[in-house]
């Protein structure tokens, strides 16, 4: 899918990475709310959670990320670490393994809008701030 990715979507999905039933108890952000009466769904805008955890398991290998970077992500996300945690276990201070760990989120994130990564990239484009 080329746009619609976030930085929060994307770290929300991280953890499927590594976990395959990850899934199960999400709840899909354009689904009714279970308690609601049945109304009608736009099918467009539906059913896509199964389609974003498809395509960050396919852009986890084939984004071009450093080593210490996919340490981080992993700790932090696939192990559920603090950035204190993860700092010990890799031998550098937790603010570095927050740096690396926001830019990979980014790198994921322009590699799922098929954007090329800047520094601070956050998946919100000029058109939807405006």
């Amino acid at each position: 899918m080329k746009g619609g990715y976030t930085r929060q979507l994307v770290e929300k999905l991280l953890p499927a990475i590594w976990d395959e039933e990850y899934a199960f108890g999400m709840r899909e952000e354009t689904a009714p709310d279970p308690d609601m009466p049945k109304g009608s769904v736009d099918k467009s805008h539906s059913n896509t959670l199964y389609a974003h955890l498809a395509d960050i398991r396919y852009a986890w290998p084939r984004t071009s990320l450093a080593l210490t970077e996919r340490q981080a992500v992993l700790l932090r996300y696939g192990l559920d670490l603090t950035t204190r945690e993860a700092g010990e276990l890799l031998g550098c201070d937790h603010t570095t393994v927050t740096r690396r760990e926001e830019r990979a989120v980014g790198k994921l994130t322009a590699s799922l809008n098929g954007e090329r990564y800047v520094e601070g990239y956050d998946g919100v484009t000029d058109a939807d701030a405006a």
